[in-house]
């Protein structure tokens, strides 16, 4: 089974089991709704309950329906949080999960003609930015938007674009 990291445990948070953590999904108010499923990554059999998680500053804080001492959640300090595939929420329309989308084949979706691969994802502000590799090695970026990016085939990994003049920085 396939496990994905969801968050790196920090700290305890009071006396009641609470724990602090950094985020590394995208997707935390799924992640750490009552009743979600986590697990500790390189011990997965150990399932961990979500009583309830909100979010704290720049962290999370969560409390486990399995950890009710300040104790017991400081033996998960520097764990990481994992979640199996099979816990895994299904995401709304047009919502990918990088691992989905990386490594996919980048195609004209006019010409048909193979462009490059995506080799990496951002997220600077308002939507995502894909960087697409040529086989020459040239790198450019473009954007996560409806005018760009006209198909997404998870499935076969292809992505079918459109490129708006100057995403390319052709000569």
């Amino acid at each position: 089974m396939q496990f994905y990291d969801v968050a790196r445990i920090l700290s305890t948070h009071g006396l009641n089991g609470e724990i602090k953590v950094a985020l590394i999904t995208d997707f935390p108010k799924e992640r750490f709704a009552a009743n979600a499923k986590l697990s500790l990554k390189d011990n997965e059999d150990k399932v961990l309950t979500v009583e309830k998680g909100r979010p704290f500053k720049q962290f999370w804080l969560v409390q486990f329906k399995e950890v009710t001492t300040v104790e017991e959640a400081s033996e998960l300090k520097g764990k990481t949080l994992v979640v199996s595939q099979e816990n895994q929420q299904k995401l709304p329309a047009g919502s990918y999960y990088y691992r989905d989308i990386l490594n996919s084949t980048v195609i004209d979706a006019e010409s048909g003609e193979k462009i490059g691969t995506i080799t990496d994802i951002q997220s600077p502000g308002a939507n995502d930015v894909w960087q697409v590799t040529e086989q020459s090695g040239k790198e450019y970026l473009i954007p996560y938007i409806p005018d760009v990016v006209k198909k997404v085939d998870v499935a076969n990994k292809k992505v079918y674009v459109k490129l708006l003049e100057g995403l390319r920085d052709e000569d």
